[in-house]
């Protein structure tokens, strides 16, 4: 089951926030063996106060209840949540955990969001990231990172069948976020889970729109603009037949991608 937790972020503050994630898992019931897939930042909100968003990772609060989640849980969670990896250095991270509590990935967002000035506050990561969920192989992604599907096509490249995409996305491009989540999907012919905020931050407004989408690009749910959690259960073997039937991914030129940095 893929799950997606919309939620209304409590500024700057991670322990409201992993309770209310919590809440709305539990109320939903989520079954074992399920696929969590949490807001970018979803503990503090896009804050670019790293003083106060940054976790030191190895005494992280944050790290420590996304694996009792996981555990509780018995599923895979995909966090989002600002890491400090050095004195000097902070990055948007969306950290796997396995139903075990063990860390399977920390994808750090490779495209800061410079429109915005969060390149001054957190370093973009270099690589993406890959990790098996079941029959699925999934690549999470931050955001903005969105709006690049040379990085989406690569992981694609490498396996990926199943995208996840933790956002704080305005409501003002809302239209982008649903246009661009499914161009994802139907270029790839994989499933992709956006999950977004609602409510409101400092300084903007957030319309939720939480999708999962299939690799034809149908929007298998919709979580609308409230916290909510929507549920939609994957079939591989329909993908790849798909594959099969209309291999588009076959036709792909390598030499037509951009060169690795």
């Amino acid at each position: 089951m893929l799950v997606a937790v919309q939620l209304d972020i409590t500024w700057e503050d991670p322990p409201a926030n992993c309770a209310a994630v919590r809440q709305l898992l539990v109320d939903a019931n989520v079954p074992p063996g399920a696929l969590v897939v949490l807001p970018e930042m979803f503990n503090t909100g896009f804050s670019l106060n790293t003083d106060a968003a940054a976790e030191d990772w190895d005494t992280s609060p944050t790290r420590q209840s996304l694996a009792e989640l996981a555990s509780d849980l018995n599923s895979h969670v995909v966090g989002g949540m600002a890491v400090r990896v050095a004195p000097d250095r902070c990055e948007n991270q969306a950290p796997v955990f396995a139903p075990d509590g063990r860390v399977l990935c920390r994808y750090a967002k490779m495209h800061p969001f410079t429109f915005a000035n969060e390149h001054t506050a957190y370093a973009p990561g270099d690589a993406f990231d890959l990790f098996e969920w079941g029959p699925f192989t999934v690549s999470p992604f931050v955001c903005y990172d969105l709006r690049f599907p040379e990085l989406f096509r690569r992981a694609a490249r490498h396996g990926a069948d199943l995208f996840t995409v933790g956002a704080n996305w305005p409501a003002r491009r809302e239209d982008h976020w649903i246009a661009l989540l499914q161009a994802r999907a139907i270029e790839n012919q994989a499933y992709v889970v956006g999950v977004n905020r609602c409510g409101n931050d400092p300084d903007h407004a957030y319309s939720g729109r939480s999708l999962i989408i299939d690799p034809r690009g149908q929007i298998l749910a919709d979580a609308g603009n409230d916290p909510s959690v929507i549920c939609a259960s994957p079939d591989h073997d329909a993908l790849r037949q798909y594959r099969t039937d209309f291999p588009a991914l076959s036709d792909i030129r390598d030499d037509c991608l951009p060169a690795p940095r």
